[in-house]
């Protein structure tokens, strides 16, 4: 429900904050007055197409924003808040968009940025608006479809069945895609079984490569390595004048003098482990230099080995462990391909299961939608033959998507297509409503589907711009009567130039055009007491004369109702 609505800098609009409580709300005013302002503000709100042109005219934007109540029972409005982790303050959304001059824009859900789809798809759900221009909604055959489904009672039924739809489009996408890769599939299987084969074969070691790279260094190097280790040996300790041999001297020195002069044990004590040392590195290069052997056929397996490796790297990865990890993949993926045929027999017997369900689920549905389109077409005409279309016949059309009843074509939401239809003079053949319907046939036509729908509803506003188009006397009442109707169970707002209308409502404001600073502003005001008699006789007579007067007070003590339910009306700067 609309609980505040601020306008800023929109059109003729100033500043302007109205607060409101349910029930049925009227604008009135004189033509030109802005009352489409108000309802273009709203559309705004919406996600309706804008540019700069909504802009008050010196102003650098305009924004208009709402709070918005939300009741429990609007449960495609919460789930999708709870899709974009958007939640609720104390029960209430705030929505709000704005308009720069540059002809750029910003819409914001508690705050959070949307796209302009965004907006339109979630105020969907909680507001309808209605008028000469603004009927979307009752010409697409989807809205047909959701009106007659709710009317029937049918929506968790629906539900489910457009749950397992899905299910099955999924599945049914999942098996043209195996059908696809099958296709592929000897082939991808040669390849990747080559490749399996390929490195079990050569079965490489992690680091395998750097030590056979070690290796072939050491052999391709042979006879410098022993020169160079043979001038080693020499030095340490096969010349006459070896580190060993000069370490040993220097070890027995030290220790006759440690035993004469306890002082120098520290430095006996590191020659000690200094030739010790000498001694290992000795043993150590004796047994590397007796170890060396020239092995031209061992350089040679080196080097093939290498170049195995190498071509196992270029083909499957950097190392040696990219190559297994693409064994491991590889055979995994061979398994998978292996036991396709197996998982595509599975998939064929849960898509058979799920279509046969879908028919049982299908054929329900359409039974049920057929038997309520014949109660809700019978309700709506009668309801129209009261607001002023006495020769309207309307007619909710189900028909088979199938080419025939035996092999229907299921949509997401059963296998019929729902379409509204009108006939709106006698002897004139039901066509749709797009088609030949005007817009305040259009808006009577609403409020009539809304009056048989206003319990199951789960919309808490709507709005009815110009619904009183062509109509008078008795219609006029009637349709006050039907509005006055919904507005128990809903939030309503109408612009109506009826006094008939206007009688009826919980809530009457008045818009009005006034001139300040040289600039005109559009305000809003609620009217109480002898403010609303006097706009009710205007409405009535164009004057508030003796006789209008004395109407507009038995229309009153007849149809009226306090105004006690709306909060308040506040103007800012130009609108006070």
């Amino acid at each position: 429900m609309l609980e505040e609505l601020s306008v800023r800098n929109y059109a003729l609009i100033d500043s302007l904050t109205l607060s409101f409580e349910g029930g049925f709300n009227v604008l009135s005013g004189e033509t030109g007055a802005g009352k489409s302002i108000i309802v273009g503000a709203l559309g705004f709100l919406m996600g309706a197409k804008a540019d700069a042109g909504v802009i008050r005219s010196g102003a650098d934007g305009a924004s208009v924003s709402a709070v918005v109540s939300l009741e429990k029972e609007n449960q495609e409005a919460l789930d999708w808040l709870a899709s974009r982790d958007l939640t609720l303050e104390d029960g209430r959304i705030i929505i709000r968009r704005t308009m720069k001059s540059s002809g750029r824009g910003s819409i914001a859900i508690q705050n959070v940025p949307v796209t302009r789809s965004e907006l339109g798809e979630f105020t969907a759900f909680l507001f309808d608006l209605h008028g000469q221009h603004t009927h979307e909604s009752l010409v697409r055959k989807e809205t047909h479809r959701r009106y007659l489904d709710r009317f029937a009672g049918l929506e968790a039924e629906t539900l489910e069945f457009n749950r397992i739809f899905l299910s099955s489009t999924e599945l049914r996408k999942c098996l043209e895609a195996q059908a696809s890769s099958l296709r592929d599939r000897d082939t991808r299987l040669e390849l990747l079984r080559y490749a399996v084969e390929e490195i079990a074969k050569a079965a490489p070691r992690k680091g395998e490569s750097q030590d056979l790279e070690r290796e072939a260094q050491s052999l391709g190097n042979f006879e410098k390595l022993t020169g160079h280790i043979n001038a080693a040996a020499a030095a340490f300790f096969e010349d006459e004048l070896s580190v060993l041999g000069l370490s040993r001297r220097v070890f027995t020195s030290l220790e006759s003098a440690a035993a004469i002069d306890g002082e120098l044990s520290v430095l006996f004590k590191r020659m000690e482990d200094l030739y010790y040392e000498a001694e290992d590195l000795t043993e150590e290069l004796r047994s590397y230099r007796q170890g060396l052997r020239y092995d031209p056929e061992r350089l040679e397996a080196v080097e093939a080995r290498l170049a195995l490796l190498y071509r196992l790297k270029k083909k499957y990865g950097p190392d040696e462990d990219a190559v297994l990890g693409y064994q491991a993949r590889s055979e995994a993926e061979i398994e998978a391909l292996a036991g396709s045929e197996e998982n595509r027999d599975k998939l064929k017997s849960e898509l058979a299961a799920l279509e046969k369900e879908l028919g049982s689920r299908a054929a329900a549905i359409s039974a049920r939608r057929t038997a309520a389109a014949c109660d809700l077409s019978d309700r709506i005409s009668g309801i129209l033959a009261n607001l002023g279309m006495p020769q309207a016949r309307f007619s909710v059309s189900v028909e088979a998507r199938g080419p025939t009843q035996a092999s229907p074509r299921y949509g997401p939401w059963g296998a019929d297509d729902v379409v509204f239809l009108i006939s709106a003079n006698t002897g004139e053949p039901l066509k749709e409503l797009s088609r030949i319907a005007s817009g305040g046939e259009l808006s009577r036509i609403m409020l009539a589907i809304k009056t048989v729908l206003s319990e199951a509803d789960t919309l808490e506003t709507l709005v009815f711009d110009e619904i009183d188009t062509g109509i008078g006397g008795a219609v006029a009442l009637a349709v006050g009567e039907y509005l006055a109707r919904i507005g128990s169970l809903k939030q309503i707002f109408c612009v109506t130039h009826l006094a008939s209308i206007a009688v009826r409502a919980d809530n009457h404001l008045k818009v009005a055009k006034k001139i300040e600073a040289g600039r005109t502003i559009t305000g809003v005001s609620l009217l109480q007491g002898d403010e609303r008699r006097q706009e009710i006789a205007r409405m009535l007579a164009g004057d508030a004369g003796v006789a209008a007067l004395a109407h507009a007070d038995a229309l009153l003590a007849k149809y009226g109702h306090s105004t006690e339910q709306i909060k308040g009306v506040h103007h800012d700067k130009g609108c006070r």
